[in-house]
């Protein structure tokens, strides 16, 4: 039995752009099939009165002089065009429906899929680049899909049905009707002939412009303090202007092709009439069908020029669709289904995380970051990971979060190896808080309780007390009640990290990871959370990352990360005298806090 998430299974239509496409719109085959038959309604009445004025053309020609024949007609050519109105209202409503439908669908997957992807792949994309996929990319197959599919098979259709009817009048006609067609269409290939790469060059530069865009605004308090609004405002500015010259040279290139393209297809009449009068002169045409087949060959080129322009917008449609199934093609963690064969969630026992043999690179292709690390962090244990900048402190910290698979060697909770664990079961055991820890525009009391949805406000409420986060929090203008900003924009960075810590002492895991989750504490403050954390922590397997080794010194275990391996384990006094690493940094944290050593 497979029991891999869902999304592995479908490795499916991902071979094309339409096949990805097709994998949301088949669930609504029906609505769609509904609108392009009620379209090709819609084009057979807005054909219909070319006929009737044909028949209104002959009867002139006949000397008619009863008007009620002309008012009948008239009566014919009005109902419809009323039914092609209503026809087409139905059709195009139906296409909306199903295409909204269909976009909700991929927002949903996409959400899927990325709590699926391992985090430290999702953090490898700015928020722009996300938001620019999933609200403005999929917006833009709105237009194209709810019109396309309706309008163009309809619009092609239609024709057909037209040409076809001519050929029972003369075929001779029928076919020079077409001569214009040909003509005209290779314009319109030579417009789409590159229309793909530049399409994709539009969207990248659309896409480093929303980049360019958030980066510029979260930005702004750095750039003014550091003086470089001109700067950041130039690169902006730069990068406004490269995405709009793109659609400028675009237009520039296709113009003319799509000048002479709109010229020469509606020309029918020019290689029609000549012909017509002369088959006329000679008798072998009569007046009465050659009327009616310069209606009907005029009625033919209208809907062929629209599906012709439609085409354009199907290569668009096709760039972005490919843009957003690249997506869809991301790693994932490979987790089991909870309750499969695989899931070994039933073996765990206790909450001892053990590293065996790790290795791990960011890229595929680049240099190891770990090597063949191999660690225990017992349950109910205080541990520490020490190390110069890039060792590999943090890069042990999130494999441990599941940020990331390892690419060999395996790591083990409470015995099992994670990978045999469902992916929220295992993350339900394990709460993470870095220095950049995300809070929501909700209250400051939601946030908290974000870390255990099923606590109460008193809960909450005391978590923040023992963080000592309580005071400051009531001298907010609403108190728990007030909302933080976006991205916790309207608290300090001391007071945004002191929250998410409560937020994730709430949760009650077994396994609290603390990267540097008191980096923007100031030195009263840190006290105060080291001491609540200490008591929090209580029962509880701790890892804690620390620059500041004082906040460390009483861990139980200190493991020494240099290089991307483990060169020292013990608890201070141990590897201060087993590794020359740890004791330069502890000289240099002694000499810059101004201790005596012991």
């Amino acid at each position: 039995m497979d029991t891999t998430n869902d999304n592995n299974k479908t490795e499916k239509e991902k071979k094309s752009s339409t096949g990805f496409l097709y994998s949301f719109t088949k669930k609504h085959a029906r609505v769609f099939i509904a609108s392009i038959i009620f379209a090709v309604c819609a084009i057979a009445a807005e054909i219909t009165p070319y006929y009737f004025l044909g028949k209104i053309i002959e009867s002139l020609l006949n000397d008619e002089r009863q008007w009620n024949v002309y008012l009948t007609y008239g009566i014919y050519i009005g109902i419809a065009w009323i039914v092609r109105y209503i026809f087409h209202a139905v059709s195009t409503s139906l296409s909306h429906v199903a295409t909204f439908k269909v976009l909700a669908d991929m927002r949903l997957a996409i959400t899927k899929k990325l709590s699926n992807m391992p985090l430290g792949v999702i953090l490898g994309r700015t928020s722009g680049e996300y938001k620019n996929i999933i609200i403005e990319r999929i917006d833009a197959i709105e237009p194209t899909l709810a019109h396309v599919v309706p309008e163009l098979g309809s619009r092609l259709l239609a024709p057909i049905v037209v040409f076809v009817y001519m050929l029972f009048i003369d075929w001779r006609v029928a076919l020079l009707s077409l001569l214009t067609i040909p003509i005209g269409m290779i314009f319109f290939i030579k417009i789409t002939s590159n229309n793909e790469e530049i399409q994709q060059n539009a969207i990248n530069k659309t896409k480093h412009l929303n980049s360019v865009a958030v980066e510029y605004i979260g930005g702004m308090d750095v750039i003014k303090i550091f003086g470089k609004a001109q700067n950041s405002y130039e690169k902006f500015v730069k990068a406004a202007r490269d995405a709009a010259q793109v659609y400028v040279d675009w237009m520039r290139s296709y113009n003319t092709y799509f000048s002479a393209a709109m010229s020469i297809m509606p020309s029918v009449l020019f290689s029609v009439l000549p012909v017509v009068s002369l088959f006329m002169a000679y008798g072998s045409l009569s007046a009465r069908d050659a009327i009616l087949l310069i209606v009907m060959s005029m009625a033919t080129v209208s809907p062929l020029m629209e599906a012709a322009g439609r085409f354009d917008d199907v290569t668009k449609m096709g760039v972005i669709v490919g843009e957003v199934s690249d997506l869809f093609d991301m790693p994932e963690l490979r987790r089991p289904v909870a309750g499969s064969d695989a899931d070994k969630t039933k073996k765990i026992n206790g909450s001892d995380i053990v590293l065996d043999n790790v290795s791990f690179a960011y890229d595929e292709n680049g240099d190891r970051v770990l090597h063949d690390v191999s660690m225990c962090f017992s349950s109910g244990s205080v541990n520490a990971l020490v190390g110069p900048s890039g060792s590999g402190k943090s890069t042990i910290a999130k494999l441990i979060a599941s940020f990331w698979d390892v690419d060999s060697g395996r790591i083990t909770f409470g015995g099992v190896d994670i990978k045999n664990i469902p992916l929220e079961v295992y993350m339900s055991n394990i709460a993470y808080v870095s220095q950049d820890n995300y809070l929501f525009n909700e209250s400051v009391l939601d946030n908290i309780k974000m870390g255990n949805p099923d606590a109460s406000d008193e809960e909450a409420i005391d978590a923040a007390k023992i963080i000592g986060c309580h005071d400051f929090i009531m001298g907010l203008d609403e108190g728990y009640n007030t909302k933080v900003g976006s991205a916790g924009g309207k608290l300090s960075g001391g007071q945004a990290q002191r929250i998410c810590i409560a937020r994730a002492m709430l949760k009650r895991a077994p396994v609290i990871i603390l990267d540097e989750a008191t980096a923007y504490a100031d030195p009263e403050n840190e006290s105060l959370v080291q001491d609540a954390i200490a008591r929090l922590a209580q029962g509880k397997t701790l890892i804690v990352i620390a620059h500041r080794l004082s906040t460390i010194e009483k861990a139980d275990v200190i493991h020494v990360v240099h290089e991307g391996k483990i060169v020292a384990s013990g608890n201070h006094e141990h590897v201060l005298k087993e590794s020359s690493v740890y004791k330069n940094m502890w000289d240099a944290h002694v000499e810059a806090t101004g201790r005596g050593v012991n």
